[in-house]
């Protein structure tokens, strides 16, 4: 390997319904490959199309020309320098299937069978699945295989006494319970030879009451370690325990290393962790400490599939970190695509490797200096544009400003830094304290003017609502010196109760004021539930208050029966919503032959939107 650092499996969702590759799909996985990763693992191979997978469409190998549209990613990735791995799953008692599915024993939920136990002729016929699967693999020309036995699925059911209720040779005893991975191991080590790597990716903890112990998976590693090449250290079963599979931005990067590390003290094989992982000089610590003897990646390389390739050449300052909002996988769960708030590629890798370079240059003028413009602005100058970003402040970043002084969305809030370092590299002249207006438009006389001047605060019309206790969410950087022991966020949103979460990490005592019945109702479907519960430990949330009035004790509020309530507070900060700013967009609708609104002056937003506008109309131009 040229590196250290493997591309976790991914899945992809844009596949051909008898569960082949699309181009699509290739492209997806070989930008992981141009961006400098030493191997890049193809997700989630079902190895029998009928009793194993777990979602709809998923990469099976019963088409005529599954091996064809696997040699063709297979190739892809290699041609780029990196090895082409591969990971064969299988869903166990989780699988969709259209009768009852298998696992390792019976299981019943309000009296309906949900898995029947595998009779020990269908283990044997799992097992010839698997070896099928790795020799197909080989011969489509992968020279890596990832073996699933992690998150819940159906070797790690085997291997969970939770799952694995058995008192045959399959079950009771450790030895017994990791019986079938052993022998699925052994089947694809005798289909693919001696000398071809196979990894081993396991969960070492499942964070269930009757689960298996550390010491389960130290014994379990000991009896596989002579079979495999790596061991990949992950953590999670199925249920209950998606914040520690996929670390969230509340707790802190490389979460997980320490599994690695004490799975290091066991076994003689190199291991691998993963979780969280982002800085290069964090990854470069953990191996070089011994800690771990490779690093594993996912959504760090959806943010920046480039990140070896930068920390390879010492620009660490370009990397875009992700920051762990969880858009790329919410997204799979509503429309079904996979996208990055960060990386407006995403998605889009296979149509936008058609994309040429501008034959007409042109002058483009950009007003707006937050994440949308300066996309466009970084967008418009890699395609060969003469470029100007006017900002009205005398810092760039818009709305992402606000994110200063918070832990938890330090990655975010460093977009900012990145896309700064990446317009300087690309020759766009920034200029701050600069207003775009008609007549400096005319002055400038653009081919294109891009309109991203982003929106403003919405300030309830109620009394005291300008009074000195009350600060906008926006302005919370600003002021931090003024906020109270006592707090109240008025608006229920996802920036009031991020804002709240932070001032009760910093020990405030905090109380979220929502008109509405629930709180954060437009945080994605990945990041709310974590947000929840983070609000749980240390938030009280009023729902059902609608603001009356602001006083020097705090917010008067009416319930839905018009009783008066006052929350107590010293500060009160205002998270009550953006108001897209149309008077300056309207402004500027004449002034250059082409003008492009984007951003939140058209309709607030989340980042992802205005980064994805922004570079596709700069495509445009």
């Amino acid at each position: 390997m040229k590196n250290r650092i493997i591309s976790a499996p991914m899945t992809y969702p844009i596949l051909t319904s008898d569960g082949c590759l699309t181009p699509e799909a290739i492209a997806f996985y070989e930008l992981r490959a141009k961006g400098g990763a030493a191997a890049v693992t193809v997700s989630e191979v079902i190895v029998d199309s009928k009793t194993g997978k777990y979602y709809p469409i998923q990469v099976i190998l019963d088409a005529p020309n599954a091996k064809d549209s696997l040699a063709a990613a297979a190739r892809a990735i290699k041609r780029h320098g990196a090895i082409p791995s591969i990971e064969l799953s299988h869903g166990g008692k989780y699988a969709m299937t259209e009768g009852v599915p298998f696992g390792p024993s019976d299981d019943y939920e309000d009296g309906k069978m949900t898995a029947q136990a595998m009779t020990k002729e269908k283990i044997n016929e799992i097992i010839a699945c698997y070896s099928r699967a790795a020799k197909l693999m080989k011969e489509a020309g992968f020279e890596m295989l990832l073996i699933h036995a992690g998150h819940g699925w159906l070797l790690q059911q085997f291997l969970s006494p939770s799952t694995n209720k058995r008192a045959d040779e399959y079950g009771g005893s450790l030895e017994n319970r990791a019986r079938f991975a052993l022998e699925v191991i052994d089947a694809i080590r005798s289909a693919v030879g001696p000398r071809f790597p196979l990894e081993l990716r396991i969960s070492a903890d499942e964070y269930l009451e009757d689960g298996y112990s550390f010491d389960d998976i130290i014994a379990f590693a000991l009896l596989a370690e002579s079979k495999i090449d790596l061991l990949q250290v992950s953590t999670g079963a199925h249920h209950g325990s998606f914040d520690k599979t996929h670390p969230s931005m509340f707790v802190e990067r490389g979460v997980n290393v320490h599994f690695a590390e004490a799975l290091k003290q066991h076994v003689k094989i190199p291991v691998s962790t993963i979780g969280a992982l982002n800085e290069p000089q964090m990854m470069d610590d953990i191996i070089a400490s011994g800690q771990a003897d490779a690093v594993v990646m996912a959504r760090a390389l959806l943010a920046d599939p480039f990140l070896p390739k930068k920390a390879y050449m010492g620009r660490d300052d370009e990397i875009v970190r992700c920051c762990r909002c969880f858009t790329c996988m919410a997204e799979r769960m509503t429309t079904g695509l996979r996208i990055c708030a960060l990386n407006p590629v995403i998605g889009s890798e296979y149509e936008l490797s058609f994309a040429y370079a501008s034959t007409t240059p042109k002058k483009v003028l950009v007003a707006g200096g937050g994440p949308g413009g300066m996309q466009a602005a970084l967008t418009a100058a890699e395609r060969g544009h003469t470029v100007i970003l006017c900002e009205k402040s005398s810092a760039l970043g818009g709305a992402l400003k606000a994110e200063q002084g918070i832990p938890f969305k330090a990655d975010l809030y460093g977009f900012i830094g990145t896309k700064a370092r990446q317009l300087e590299k690309a020759g766009v002249e920034v200029r701050l304290n600069t207003e775009v207006t008609s007549a400096l438009a005319e002055a400038l006389s653009p081919d294109v003017l891009i309109v991203a001047v982003g929106a403003s605060p919405i300030i309830p019309n109620i009394p005291g609502i300008d009074a000195k206790n009350v600060i906008a969410a926006n302005d919370l950087y600003l002021r931090r010196d003024e906020v109270g022991v006592s707090v109240a966020v008025l608006g229920g949103g996802l920036v009031g109760c991020e804002t709240a979460v932070h001032l009760a990490h910093e020990g405030k005592d905090v109380t979220v004021v929502e008109m509405l019945n629930d709180v954060c109702l437009d945080a994605n479907c990945r990041h709310r539930p974590l947000l929840l519960t983070e609000l749980q430990k240390s938030v009280t949330c009023r729902t059902g208050l609608r603001a009356i009035r602001v006083t020097d004790n705090g917010l008067v509020c009416a319930d839905q029966n018009g009783k008066e309530i006052l929350i107590k507070a010293n500060t009160i900060i205002c998270a009550a919503g953006q108001r897209p700013l149309r008077n300056i967009a309207e402004a500027l609708e004449d002034s250059a032959p082409e003008v492009i609104e984007l951003g939140d002056c058209v309709k607030p937003a989340q980042v992802t939107q205005a980064v994805f506008r922004a570079h596709f109309a700069a495509l445009d131009i």
